[in-house]
């Protein structure tokens, strides 16, 4: 059985810069902001549009909860 990496099994949809906003509840321009910055979560360039890994956003959440309990 050949390997494969965790990114083979995880199949969700990219999540559009719009989508992000809604699930963090925060406004579109924050999270061009973020990405303006490099402060937000991982974001992939898909010829014009940008797009994020649930993976990625759910681990920089994972990651902002640590900063704020240091």
């Amino acid at each position: 059985m050949p390997k494969t990496s965790r990114a083979a099994f995880d199949r969700r949809p990219l999540a559009s810069a719009e989508e992000l906003a809604a699930y963090l509840g925060v406004p579109l321009q924050t999270v061009y902001a973020w990405r303006h910055r490099r402060q937000g979560p991982v974001a992939i360039k898909v010829g014009r549009h940008l797009r994020y890994r649930w993976v990625e956003v759910e681990a920089w959440l994972d990651g902002q909860s640590a900063d704020q309990a240091a």
